[in-house]
């Protein structure tokens, strides 16, 4: 075992392994949580969403102490949509953890991380989790596990990772793939890591040079940069040159106003950080993410931090409908940059770029969950806008458009396979692999366009009643593929302002699926639904019923309306055409055309013909 005080360790898996639970009990087993601590269930998904959707977003670290070493632990995000996070992570740590569930095995998420790993050459510990499921299979796991490090064309010195197996739950590990005794704590599990991941590495007497990986901000001391010494000391109050990604400009040089370093959950200040430990400094508004901080005599920048191109991209723009302004307090162009221009700076695989309307901003990224996550977070701070649909990103290659191509692996009940087949073949999806997953369950691997694959998980989850596991990655370019279908039914849209009657709705409802409710407020141009037909309706939902004194049969007494389609905002971003937008409000999410009134849209369609 190396001498080293500090080991730093990034937590991989796929989406629901257990990942964040294991965190918990290791900061319990350490003492992070005192016993007259209030103890929070998966303290480092500290994000809404992140605890809503049960996965992890943002890349994070804790730090705790076990037998005289401090073990920096990285939480890293398993969908390939936060990649940028997991990219980040990963060059701040020397080994991972690799959490397996010992019952599903490797899954897809699993390989996108383990291969960023791999290419790192950093060494790993397995851990098989949930040891303890009545359908756990320890050892036909291992195996899967030595296929998956062989299909990655991993080392010999990869394959060589010892074994922990672990019930996050209850805080108990042991060695190998037995069940840990009920008396067991985690001591095995942070034995072998400290055994395992090498030491820290870099010369703390060397020039200074430390990476900045992510950023932060404080209402008192304004940007944090947060990242790791490579190499030399960091010193509080100390001068320190800053160089950015332009070149040709000198670098910034400035006093360190405040220098801090992770201990447990929290951030404290500490005089120094050596070669190999995380940091966080303030002074620096400039510092973006992939600066370096480095000796101020002989400033040697580090090789910038390379992530996934974004794929996808879609405008966010100020909320022009007639309802706008009754429910958020962040409207303006100017809210909505600045929010945006926040997001850019701490996440490095958003980009945002100009349109030929100031109002207008074009936002791209990893995928529409990555998309969809921003959006939600904006909407919830309080802000109003309307967003499009997405669409991916040509790139010219060899003189031909080429577009990416997304790998989707689904795991389905055995009795769904032909609804994934069928889905997939009209998006120009070709089915890769196809094999025996969980009892009862098969894992299909397609390969399709990106933009075949935009509402395929809604409509897989549709299709399967919520029973189908969808992951996607990137998985490289392809020639245009041509023109791929969309939705069904043509848009029902509402031709003037008012409130939706049932009366209305009822005879509505016989020539299409319905998005809104009686006494919803409508207002012309939004669309309330989809038609059966592919012909687009403009329809009156707010019409009443007749009021005559000659008495109705009793079935006109009493309307019965379907419950209308729970119009989510993944499920809108998917639904729209070209034309249309997506409105999106804290309490509400309409769809809408791009222009209100039916003779701005009959002059815009004859203008883009």
């Amino acid at each position: 075992m190396s001498g080293s005080p500090f080991r730093n360790v990034a937590l991989i898996a796929h989406v629901d392994h257990g990942k964040t639970t294991l965190v918990d009990a290791m900061l319990g087993a350490t003492g992070v949580f005192a016993a007259h601590e209030t103890r929070v269930d998966r303290v480092m998904d500290s994000n809404d969403q992140e605890r809503e959707r049960g996965i992890t977003i943002l890349a994070k670290a804790a730090s705790v102490e076990w037998k005289g070493t401090r073990i920096n632990l990285v939480d890293t995000p398993g969908h390939a949509d936060f990649g940028g996070e997991v990219e980040r992570a990963l060059t701040l740590v020397d080994g991972v953890v690799l959490l397996v569930d010992a019952s599903e095995g490797p899954m897809p998420q699993t390989r996108y991380v383990l291969s960023k790993a791999l290419a790192r050459h950093l060494p790993a510990v397995v851990v098989l989790n949930k040891v303890d499921r009545p359908d756990a299979r320890p050892e036909e796991v291992v195996d899967e596990i030595y296929e998956l490090f062989f299909d990655l064309e991993a080392g010999d010195e990869h394959i060589e990772f010892p074994i922990v197996s672990t019930i996050a739950r209850e805080g108990r590990s042991a060695v190998g793939t037995e069940i840990p005794a009920a008396d067991a704590g985690l001591g095995p599990l942070l034995d072998t890591i400290v055994d395992t991941i090498p030491a820290a590495g870099g010369d703390p007497d060397a020039p200074l040079q430390a990476l900045v990986t992510n950023l932060d901000a404080s209402d008192y001391l304004g940007r944090l940069a947060i990242g790791r010494v490579v190499q030399g000391t960091l010193r509080a109050g100390e001068q320190v040159a800053l160089c950015h990604s332009n070149e040709e400009e000198p670098p910034l040089k400035r006093r360190l106003t405040q220098l801090m370093g992770f201990a447990s959950l929290d951030r404290v200040q500490v005089q120094e950080r050596t070669a190999g430990d995380l940091f966080v400094v303030a002074g620096f508004p400039e510092v973006e993410i992939g600066d370096t901080l480095a000796d101020v005599d002989n400033p040697q920048p580090l090789a910038r931090l390379e992530v996934d191109e974004p794929v996808l991209r879609m405008t966010f723009g100020v909320n022009t409908s007639p309802l706008s302004g009754k429910d958020g307090t962040l409207l303006t162009s100017r809210q909505i940059r600045e929010r945006l221009d926040r997001e850019v700076l701490g996440n490095v695989s958003i980009r945002i770029g100009n349109t030929s309307s100031p109002e207008i901003i074009e936002v791209a990224g990893r995928g529409e969950l990555q998309l969809a996550v921003l959006i939600e977070s904006m909407r919830r701070e309080g802000y109003e806008l309307q967003v499009s649909r997405p669409e991916v990103i040509i790139r010219e290659m060899e003189g031909t458009p080429h577009e990416p191509v997304e790998r989707a692996v689904v795991d389905v009940p055995d009795e769904h396979v032909g609804t994934v087949t069928q889905a997939s073949a009209p998006r120009k999806g070709k089915v890769t692999d196809l094999r025996p997953g969980d009892p009862g369950r098969t894992i299909v691997t397609i390969e399709a366009p990106a933009r075949g694959l935009i509402g395929f998980r809604s409509l897989l989850m549709t299709a399967t009643r919520g029973t189908a596991l969808v992951h996607q990655h990137h998985a490289g370019w392809m020639p245009w593929a041509g023109e791929l279908p969309h939705r069904i039914g043509g848009a029902m849209t509402a031709d003037r302002k008012g409130v939706a009657t049932s009366f209305a709705l009822d005879n509505l409802q016989k020539r299409g699926q319905l998005f809104i409710s009686p006494g919803d407020e409508v207002y012309e141009g939004m669309i309330i639904g989809e038609a059966s037909r592919p012909e687009e309706m403009t329809v009156n939902p707010t019409k009443a019923k007749q009021l005559t004194n000659i008495r109705t049969h009793a079935k006109d007494e009493a309307v019965k309306l379907e419950p209308p389609l729970d119009l989510t905002l993944e499920l809108g971003i998917e639904w729209i055409a070209d034309d249309e937008l997506v409105e999106v409000t804290p309490n509400a999410i309409r769809v809408r055309k791009r222009h209100l009134t039916e003779s701005d849209r009959k002059i815009a369609a004859k203008q883009a013909r």
